[in-house]
């Protein structure tokens, strides 16, 4: 009994034997890619990473940075949205600023008010009054030279009926009321040439130096609203109400670096293409006025035609890999833009990577 089940169990092992030879020798036929690997369409072709930009006559995309830090109280733009130059982007926190301005515009009017007020001298209350004092030193003059006359007629006639001590103080008064004439009528000199022309320069200046502070703050405060610098489209908005920006950008959250605040490309109808090409393929590049390429859109058997618009004339590190600029490789790459009409049946979009040869007519 115990051979039989021995001998049974052989010849398992041998059928699964038989049965693991025969599925291991088995081969499974490959699947077909999805999409054909960009072929090379010249015959010096030069292979190069592309990524598609807005097209500019110069630079890159519009990158929007504020001039002044603050915390964003309205986004006015959505991405994708086509806008006119000056078209309002988004608004920051002006409170303070506001109320600067609102303060140097009241220290700018003062300043005038002052301005005008000396400028309108002399007063002509001030000036009735200044010629009332004179009536009145002149009349107290009188008075008093009336009061001398009298008293030297009566010591002249009878010396003894008045004393010399009454006879000087009604001289002294005489003098003290010619005195006082003389001073009021100075001072209404004075009031009648108006503002002294020292006073009137210096106050201008002060009114200068005020609404100069005042322009100066009200330009300060257009800066926190940002506008559209050119006609284009929103490509992005880094940022939320809410989220606090800087003249440095704003915080990304999934970078954790600084970002433009927003992102703007051209509403033309042409896209461009940056190149990179290897600084060892450099000498390999045909004259410009005979250089073509051809792009190849990644996942898809559809290639696109481009027209030469430019060469960036800097080698520089190649960033293209992650787009940072702590990203250090020692492939050094020269920049060509290339543009192409965008096309109707496939949607592509600035940022997005392409495969691009470039070869010679």
């Amino acid at each position: 009994m115990r051979n039989k089940i021995i001998f049974a169990l052989s010849i398992l092992g041998v059928l699964a034997g038989l049965v693991s030879a025969y599925l291991y020798g088995t081969h499974k036929k490959p699947l077909p890619p999805t999409f054909n690997p960009a072929p090379n369409p010249y015959a010096k072709g030069i292979y190069a990473t592309g990524i598609i930009e807005s097209y500019q006559t110069s630079g890159q995309n519009i990158n929007i940075y504020p001039e002044v830090p603050g915390t964003i109280t309205q986004i006015l733009v959505a991405e994708g949205a086509h806008v006119r130059q000056g078209t309002l982007l988004l608004l920051i926190d002006d409170s303070i600023q506001r109320a600067t301005v609102e303060q140097q515009r009241s220290q700018a009017e003062a300043a005038l008010t002052l301005l005008q007020e000396l400028k309108a001298q002399p007063r002509k209350e001030s000036l009735e009054i200044a010629k009332a004092q004179v009536e009145y030193a002149s009349a107290s003059l009188k008075s008093a030279q009336d009061e001398l006359d009298k008293q030297s007629r009566l010591y002249e006639l009878y010396p003894k009926g008045l004393s010399r001590e009454t006879l000087d103080n009604a001289i002294n008064a005489v003098k003290v009321a010619k005195a006082n004439l003389d001073v009021v009528r100075r001072q209404y000199e004075l009031t009648k040439a108006g503002a002294w022309t020292y006073d009137i320069a210096n106050q201008e200046r002060q009114y200068e130096a005020a609404s100069k502070a005042f322009r100066a703050s009200s330009a300060l405060l257009a800066k926190y609203t940002i506008k559209a610098p050119v006609d284009g489209v929103i490509l992005s908005v880094k940022a939320a109400v809410g989220s606090y920006i800087s003249p440095q950008g704003t915080y990304d959250t999934y970078t954790q670096g600084l970002s433009p605040v927003l992102v703007m490309g051209s509403s033309q109808a042409y896209l461009g293409v940056r190149c990179y090409i290897d600084e060892i393929l450099i000498h390999r590049l045909p004259p410009a006025s005979q250089m073509r390429a051809q792009m190849f859109i990644r996942g898809t058997n559809t290639s696109i035609p481009l027209q030469f618009v430019r060469v960036q004339p800097y080698v520089s590190p190649k960033i293209a890999l992650s787009n940072a600029r702590t990203e250090r490789v020692d492939v050094r790459v020269l920049p060509v833009i290339f543009r192409f009409e965008k096309p109707k049946e496939i949607d592509l979009y600035p940022g997005q990577l392409v495969d691009v040869y470039v070869g010679e007519k």
